[in-house]
């Protein structure tokens, strides 16, 4: 959702006439973030079949063809220039209904899932976040490295903006923690297990995620006062761009956002992929450490590594230095705009 409407922005930065239908899978939550900014909003029935059990499939199929039926509906009365596509199944029926309208699809990941697979193959253009993730498409069209498209309030902060508005100091080190707007749990347990022992050498910016923050506020109130100031947590902080510009090491999954948001900012990250889900995050974690932007923890370590692994690199500058530079390599910050040209030429506009 938000590299979409990221592209969106830097779409109608470049075209002033832009007219915009987002289509979305019934009881989806991103009605109100469409809404909010100022995109017509319209769902569609849509369920996915790679994967499910023979009990639900026959069900979920009924709902694709429910869902290509509407969205026959929808491009007949909207008559768009061209489709763009993110990702997920929801996207399936409109892509269908859609084949002979221009297709631009973005590929946030390095590996794409299956419903990303089934798109290209409707797809005009395959947008890229890394080269990577060529091989994966070489029966597509066009395959176009963008990058991570990606908020445009995030390169308004500086290091020193940041540390003010946070309340951080310029003289420690300063170590980002966070697990989503839910939180990962075994994250946040290691954490807070060598609170104490992190704070000695680093103040710490914890945005804890939903789940855990009444424990974590609690246990919080529990530091000696001489850690207390350097210790910042927060279910969910707006401003992310502050603590991504402020930080000097991360601590998180390794979802897509992460290929997009850490080399924007030069960030150099611990990452601890998802364990219980299909591989995306290592595949994205692997090609961070590949090229010295990150170190890899698995989750069933963090328990007892945590601690050492984060004191090697946030005592060792040279290191974190390295890291820095090998992360902001990877950083494509004209993203949007990238794909936004794309969908452009393909609505008979002109490229960027």
């Amino acid at each position: 959702m938000y590299p979409a409407l990221a592209v969106h922005s830097a779409l109608t930065s470049l075209q002033t006439k832009v007219e915009t239908l987002w289509v979305g899978g019934e009881g989806g939550m991103e009605e109100e973030l469409v809404n909010r900014a100022g995109i017509s909003y319209l769902s569609i029935p849509a369920a996915g079949v790679h994967g499910v059990g023979l009990r639900a499939l026959p069900g979920n199929v009924v709902k694709l063809t429910r869902g290509v039926l509407a969205s026959r509906r929808i491009l007949r009365e909207f008559k768009p220039d061209v489709l763009f596509f993110t990702g997920g199944f929801v996207a399936a029926p409109m892509a269908v209904a859609g084949m002979n309208i221009p297709t631009v699809l973005y590929v946030p990941d390095i590996e794409p899932g299956y419903a990303l697979k089934f798109l290209s193959r409707f797809a005009d253009v395959v947008t890229v976040t890394a080269d990577d993730s060529r091989r994966y498409f070489s029966r597509s069209g066009r395959i176009v490295l963008s990058g991570y498209p990606l908020r445009s309030d995030l390169s308004n902060w500086s290091r020193e903006k940041a540390l003010s508005h946070l309340g951080l100091t310029a003289s420690l080190p300063t170590l980002l923690v966070t697990g989503g707007s839910k939180g990962a749990r075994s994250i946040n347990t290691a954490v807070m297990n060598h609170l104490a022992e992190l704070l000695e050498i680093a103040q710490v910016i914890h945005i804890t995620g939903s789940l855990d923050w009444l424990v974590i506020e609690k246990a919080s109130q529990e530091l000696p006062a001489s850690l207390k100031s350097r210790y910042h947590a927060m279910p969910y902080l707006h401003e992310m761009g502050a603590a991504l510009a402020a930080a000097d090491l991360v601590v998180s999954r390794a979802g897509a956002s992460t290929l997009g948001e850490y080399p924007l900012f030069g960030l150099p990250a611990v990452l601890v992929p998802y364990p219980y889900a299909w591989r995306y995050q290592k595949v994205n974690a692997d090609f961070l450490a590949e090229r010295n932007a990150a170190v890899i923890l698995q989750d069933e370590l963090l328990k007892d590594k945590l601690p050492s692994v984060l004191k090697d690199l946030l005592l060792n500058r040279n290191k974190l230095e390295a890291m820095h530079v090998a992360m902001k390599k990877r950083s494509h910050p004209n993203a949007a705009a990238v794909i936004a040209s794309q969908l452009l030429e393909l609505a008979g506009g002109q490229p960027l």
